[in-house]
């Protein structure tokens, strides 16, 4: 641990503080990835669509199993990525990273809620 990164927020210079807000933003998304996921298919199953999905193969969601996973996994990665990324050293480009990560994740969301 470096002596910036125990000094308040208020002392901390601006590169310092994007860089301290990404590494939130991406550790956020990667700890609400599988709670996203869960909460999404609870709604899906318990529609009525879903109910008849599950119970008897009938009106399931047309959304390719693949493209789920692609997010899912697309999601998890670019999360990671922007953790192991230089904290100050390129921060346009982490930011980037951030705001795709956040993309998949909401994008794999809503697309099991396609679903229901």
């Amino acid at each position: 641990m470096t002596a910036s990164s125990r000094l308040p927020a208020s002392q901390l210079s601006h590169p310092q503080l994007s860089a301290r807000a990404l590494t939130i933003g991406s550790v956020t998304g990667l700890v609400l990835l599988l709670p996203t996921v869960v909460l999404a298919w609870i709604v899906v199953f318990s529609s009525e669509r879903g109910g008849r999905c599950l119970m008897y193969g009938e009106q399931c969601s047309h959304v390719p199993g693949e493209a789920l996973w692609a997010c899912f996994w697309a999601s998890a990665a670019l999360g990671v990525l922007a953790l192991l990324w230089p904290r100050v050293r390129w921060a346009p480009a982490r930011c980037a990273v951030v705001v795709l990560q956040w993309g998949a994740q909401l994008t794999l969301g809503a697309l099991i809620l396609a679903g229901a």
